[in-house]
């Protein structure tokens, strides 16, 4: 028996059993690391305040990679880069792509607060300003010209006349930030800077790789908070008159975060970062929504309090996902929450049949068919039956579920809300009959007018009686809304959905069908393929509602630099107009305190103020942990296992009151409020509770304030004992008086499971 040759053969075996194993072992670990990187996405890692002076800001993006590294082992960061960004200007923080199993590992780290998905946020004039009072010559402050408007959006299209910078003098000296800007984009003194982000995810055909608008809705809001005086603006002629911003004299520095597809939470974060950081004085975000169950796992209330810190009020929008209740997107108490109104101006679109009969709808429609009639379908008769669709789904006009070959050429009767299925299946108008009259819709790519249901339904009577039903739409004329101003359906609704004793939205502003500045390259309708462009155009939404809010805030501050965020939030919401709860049976969960007043807002007489540690009082009554919040801040505040939290949610110096109640026959609350004279030096304020429903008992305690000098403060209390029987709630007000100054909260008390 040889052995040597037996024991080459078996070495030989044992090398490839060998390799064999290794190789498996490598196919394995190479499929498990794919299986991680294709289930990877972006997370934001958020740890709270910035490092202090004596840590150099350097340091930041090393202690970011070495904790990824900690996380996801070095091999990982080397093969793909996971780190997207580091927010290091303002606070700390970071966005890096992360398996969920690696997210939740790097949330138990120290010195994270929170670690969460990074999710995609939506999109959320000539007459506005005039009708909420707010003239041309109204009394203007010579500091508004250093005030810096910061517009987290899609972007802005400089050219615009809105924008014209011939008059402005240098950026105020403050201004610490800077123009991002190509061969396509340049700032002028009107727009002082202008950054763009896309962190997370590739650029796409049709993206613009520069702060300027493609869209629309940037270019809307800057103007619409801060733009110029244009006199002759229009849209093809509807709504002709002097465009113009709350503050034309202020500066505007743009944040695009939004891109054709959405707008991405760990861009809206960086934006944030940036804008406290380059010195702006207020910020304007029209985005949302927010996370319905933590404040600190969204971008927009993370940015808005580091931004608070610094002195900066944010204004957001409220959301369009109304009238629902707890639908309101954007709800801490540390920014305004703007919900949308109304205006005295209307657009009517007629609608006639072939029997000759005429109805008025609504949709800014700036089509005109010359009185040419066409056949008239309706789309529940024209589903796209090859597409798998029958009756019950066409009928509402959905992209797709209409047959192209029988609504070619026609109008369309739908019982859907836009009509774009009519369009896009090519036909020649859209009669809608969804949405109630006296609410508003933004023009459609084609001919459209909205109608009441009863118009609706005798129009779908007149196609089934008639062997060839025709119709004609007209082109929208102006007419007077003698109702406004009053919140439209879409406009989110409260009550608060994290603290129920926290009033939502704040106030109401200006938010359908408002003229204001456009790209000429934007679709007028937002859909691809309508052709028609326009530089001012008219979009409806509390997007709009929101720079309104933005403007009146930066008008306030031209007045009163030094005032905190706190300060002119409460001036804004104690200085409103009442609403009529008759066409808003919500009441407060619609339009909070009620419709902006800008004249007044600059003089409330009483402020309820706030600190930076009053809101950290407030966290502590959401149950956050000391720990967490001295992350968050930065300092050695802690929130004391003695305190009464509960009183505390209640208790936070708002100026507004909430309270909600499991049992509408046993209501039971105190408020503790404190007041600062801003009025006059020596002024006597009595209390009065305006609206009291029978049965709840609404005391104030003292009920008269009496000052001595400006900035002096004074402390009252409110109890609130009774029943509001059935109801889902009710509501009253407390009002300050000293016979100059009338300062007005709402109060709301609410059955829990309204």
């Amino acid at each position: 028996m040889d052995l040597v040759p037996w024991s080459r053969k078996g070495f030989s075996h044992v090398v490839w059993f060998l390799l064999l194993i290794l190789t498996c072992t490598l196919l394995v670990d190479i499929t498990h690391s794919a299986a991680h990187t294709d289930t990877r996405k972006v997370y934001i890692v958020y740890m709270g305040d910035k490092p202090k002076l004596d840590i150099p800001t350097t340091t930041t993006l090393p202690l970011h990679v070495n904790m990824l590294q900690n996380v996801v082992g070095s091999s990982n960061i080397a093969q793909e880069p996971l780190l997207l960004h580091s927010y290091k200007r303002s606070f700390n923080g970071f966005s890096a792509k992360l398996t969920e199993e690696e997210a939740q590992k790097m949330a138990g780290m120290a010195g994270v607060v929170s670690v969460f998905p990074s999710g995609k946020k939506k999109l959320h004039t000539t007459r506005s300003w005039n009708f909420i009072g707010f003239h041309e010559n109204v009394k203007r402050s010579t500091v508004e010209s250093d005030i810096i408007v910061g517009v987290i959006d899609s972007g802005v299209w400089p050219e615009s006349a809105s924008f014209s910078d011939a008059g402005f003098g240098p950026p105020p000296k403050k201004w610490k930030g800077t123009c991002q800007g190509s061969s396509n984009f340049t700032c002028n003194n009107k727009i002082i800077g202008a950054r763009y982000y896309r962190n997370s995810e590739p650029f796409v055909k049709g993206d613009i790789k520069s702060p300027r608008d493609s869209g629309g809705h940037g270019t809307h809001t800057a103007s619409t908070a801060a733009g110029n005086l244009v006199s002759k603006a229009s849209l093809f002629g509807l709504g002709s008159g002097t465009a113009r911003g709350g503050v034309p004299s202020a500066r505007i520095a743009v944040y695009k975060v939004c891109w054709p597809s959405d707008c991405s939470d760990d861009d809206i974060l960086a934006a944030f970062d940036d804008a406290i950081a380059d010195g702006v004085d207020i910020l304007s975000v029209s985005l949302g929504p927010a996370s319905p169950d933590d404040y600190f796992r969204t971008p927009i209330t993370i940015g808005a309090f580091h931004a608070l810190r610094k002195g900066i009020l944010t204004s957001t929008a409220a959301g369009n996902d109304g009238p629902g209740p707890k639908t309101i997107s954007n709800f801490a108490p540390w920014f305004l929450s703007v919900a949308a109104t109304t205006i005295d101006r209307e657009f009517v679109t007629k609608v006639q049949l072939g029997n000759q009969k005429i109805y008025e709808g609504i949709v800014t429609n700036t089509f005109d068919l010359k009185g040419k009639f066409y056949p008239l379908i309706y789309a529940g008769d024209a589903p796209n039956r090859t597409a798998g669709y029958d009756e019950s789904t066409s009928k509402t006009c959905e992209p797709g579920t209409l047959d192209h070959n029988l609504v070619k050429g026609k109008i369309v009767l739908c019982d859907g809300t836009t009509g774009y299925g009519a369009y896009f299946a090519g036909a020649v108008g859209v009669i809608l009959q969804s949405r109630p009259v006296a609410d508003v819709l933004d023009p459609l790519p084609m001919p459209a007018s909205c109608l009441g249901l009863d118009s609706g339904n005798s129009i779908y009577y007149y196609i089934n009686s008639t062997r060839n039903p025709t119709a004609t739409i007209f082109k929208s004329t102006e007419d007077i809304d003698t109702l406004s101003p009053y919140v439209p359906s879409f406009s989110s609704r409260g009550p608060n959905p994290v603290t129920p004793n926290l009033l939502k939205p704040d106030i109401a502003a200006p938010g359908a069908s408002i003229l204001a500045a456009f790209p000429p390259i934007a679709p007028v309708s937002f859909v691809q393929g309508d052709d028609r462009v326009a530089s001012y155009n008219f979009v409806s939404g509390t997007s709009m509602a929101c720079p309104h809010a933005t403007g009146v805030a930066a008008y306030v501050k031209s007045f009163h630099p030094n005032w905190s965020p706190a300060a002119i939030q409460s001036a804004i919401i104690t200085t409103a107009k009442t609403l009529s709860p008759d066409l808003n049976p919500e009441a407060e969960f619609a339009y909070g305190a009620g419709q902006i007043d800008p004249v007044r807002a600059p003089y409330p007489g009483l402020v309820y103020d706030a600190t930076e540690l009053d809101y950290i009082e407030f966290l502590c009554a959401q149950g956050y942990s000391t720990k967490l919040l001295q992350s968050i801040t930065g300092h050695k505040s802690s929130c004391s296992s003695k305190t009464n939290y509960g009183a505390l949610s209640d208790n936070l110096n708002y100026p507004s009151f909430a309270l909600s109640s499991s049992n509408p026959n046993s209501i039971s609350g105190v408020f503790n409020r404190t007041a600062t004279n801003v009025g006059s030096p020596r002024s006597t304020y009595k209390a009065k509770v305006i609206g009291a429903t029978k049965g709840l008992e609404i005391k104030v305690n003292p009920s008269i304030l009496s000052f001595s000098s400006l900035g002096q403060k004074l402390s009252f209390q409110v109890t609130v004992k009774g029943s509001i029987h059935h109801k889902s709630s009710v509501s009253a007000s407390l009002v300050w008086d000293d016979g100059t100054f009338q300062v007005r909260s709402p109060i709301v008390v609410y059955a829990i499971y309204y």
